[in-house]
């Protein structure tokens, strides 16, 4: 199998770090290989305590990972002590597929690295990554800026790849309410994309960003660029662990139909709005898609689906000069008509974009 090196810290809930990126790599057919950079004790509320290896433990174990297994995806995570990051460079500078992900602010908001350690990321380690992945909040530390819409997130990765890398995710934008947005840059050919998604609590879990790093080094390694790497990777996260879902109410079944169906609606919304499809694509009726719809999230099949195209509408008319009935075709509608009786239903007010329709 191709190996795959983890250099992060250690979770003893499992939930994130070395042991999250184990079960990601295997999950994903490739071989786990590990350098451990720090021991911390936490659970549910956040950490408790950290304690940091030593230089030459963690450079000791990532120089004997990379000499006698020779790695195909470097993904660099938890490391706080900027001697280390610095002497990390010299060791992993010759790796293909280098994903940088520093954890700079955990999914709780503690600030987890100081200040040495982010100037000695930002000069050591962010010119020689491939993939740089940062929450916005992360970003805001680092460049010194506020990211509070689309445009702020564009120019943030610009700046970020003038630093050397050479593609940026940013994660966690908070520029449309209900809605988290991330953005995928690559500097080669300025190329950008912004992805958007209504399940907030979800993609801010404990561990989405690391597992989400450990899975696009493996794609990459793979053979998949980037854009396809990240593609794929999503795919496994949406289904291991964003829309994963426990309850001691309902049953493992209705969540798991739940889920799945929340994943189609999120995959199909501008194709059909017709609940039978779904049900169809499920195996189950409508009836039955209905009631657990309800129990689980207190809505029918037909509210979350429009739900999802009101939030799709709302950042078309806002953030695009598309027409409304471009938005409208673009949505899945038949005509302008439709998606306007549609619209004023659900809002009570009619849809306006920036562009004459």
């Amino acid at each position: 199998m191709i190996p795959i090196l983890s250099i992060t810290g250690s979770d003893n809930t499992g939930g994130a770090g070395i042991q999250a990126d184990i079960q990601t790599i295997s999950a994903l057919g490739c071989h786990p290989l590990t350098a451990i950079t720090s021991i911390t004790v936490q659970d549910s509320k956040g950490i408790e305590s950290i304690v940091d290896m030593s230089c030459d433990m963690v450079i000791a174990q990532t120089r004997s990972a990379i000499e006698n297994l020779h790695p195909q995806a470097v993904k660099i995570g938890f490391v706080r002590n900027g001697e280390v990051i610095m002497s990390l460079r010299s060791e992993v500078i010759g790796c293909r597929n280098i994903v940088s992900a520093p954890g700079i602010i955990t999914s709780h908001g503690e600030r987890v690295m100081d200040d040495a350690a982010v100037r000695a990321f930002v000069s050591h380690i962010v010119p020689i990554t491939t993939l740089l992945l940062l929450r916005c909040n992360e970003a805001e530390l680092m460049l010194g800026c506020d990211i509070v819409s689309n445009d702020d997130m564009l120019s943030a990765a610009r700046k970020l790849c003038s630093m050397g890398a050479e593609a940026v995710m940013l994660r966690g934008g908070l520029v449309q309410k209900g809605m988290l947005t991330a953005l995928l840059y690559i500097a080669e050919n300025d190329k950008y994309t912004f992805f958007s998604s209504p399940n907030t609590e979800g993609w801010q879990m404990h561990g989405v960003s690391g597992a989400l790093s450990s899975a696009i080094a493996s794609r990459l390694a793979l053979g998949d660029d980037i854009e396809d790497a990240i593609a794929n990777a999503h795919v496994y996260m949406r289904n291991q662990v964003v829309y994963s879902s426990s309850s001691s109410v309902h049953s493992i079944r209705q969540m798991e139909l739940y889920n799945k169906f929340v994943s189609l609606v999120s995959d199909n919304y501008s194709q059909s709005h017709n609940v039978n499809f779904y049900a169809d694509s499920l195996s189950v009726t409508p009836r039955y898609l209905s009631q657990v719809t309800s129990r689980v999230a207190g809505k029918s099949p037909k509210q979350i689906l429009a739900d999802c195209l009101l939030r799709q509408a709302d950042i078309l008319l806002s953030t695009t000069s598309l027409s409304v009935q471009e938005i409208a075709f673009r949505l899945g509608f038949s005509s302008q008509t439709s998606f306007c009786k549609f619209f004023k239903q659900q809002r009570g007010y009619s849809a306006r974009s920036g562009k004459n329709s």
